[in-house]
């Protein structure tokens, strides 16, 4: 079992996802399914060290040293970059770090939070769990807005080489 004293983690298999990380600059939307258990622990996004996320965003930002930089100065490079970050899901019940162990899922007021920043222009989902999730709770964003699924940086996404990501992201967003 896992304990917060921030009430992250009441039990293993209850989660609650971040605040976002957006401003008034954002222009794409970068949305992950749930953080995992280390993310959930370190209160970062995607913690595990063995996730590309740092440095596929370091590649796409031109800041190759992104992911050894302290953690608020990567999510400010974000933000200069034009990226917002969040998770579809609010809350989920799930069993270890893998989506497919997810259920009882609420979804977060990504619309709400669309009408709030309106430069946003491009989602970006991480992964299959992500698109399928926004697909499911809020399915008018497919309508009003360019929404890319993309190859999870998952560790668990071992198909994919840091070179492949960096491509398909890449050719996503210039798409």
């Amino acid at each position: 079992m896992f304990f917060s004293t921030r009430g992250i983690i009441n039990f293993m298999n209850e989660c609650k996802s971040f605040l976002p990380n957006i401003d008034k600059r954002s222009k794409i939307l970068i949305l992950g399914s749930m953080p995992g258990i280390k993310s959930l622990e370190m209160q970062q996004y995607y913690a595990h060290p063995q996730n590309r996320f740092w440095k596929l965003m370091g590649l796409l930002c031109k800041t190759p040293n992104l992911a050894d930089l302290e953690y608020n100065k990567r999510l400010k490079i974000l933000l200069d970059n034009g990226f917002a970050l969040w998770d579809v899901i609010k809350y989920c019940k799930r069993s270890g770090s893998l989506d497919s162990n997810i259920y009882d899922e609420t979804p977060n007021d990504i619309s709400g939070l669309l009408k709030k920043y309106k430069n946003v222009q491009v989602l970006i989902l991480n992964g299959n769990k992500a698109y399928s999730a926004l697909k499911k709770h809020i399915p008018a964003v497919f309508q009003e807005y360019k929404c890319l699924k993309m190859p999870s940086t998952s560790p668990a996404n071992a198909r994919y080489r840091l070179e492949n990501l960096h491509q398909e992201w890449l050719n996503g967003i210039n798409d």
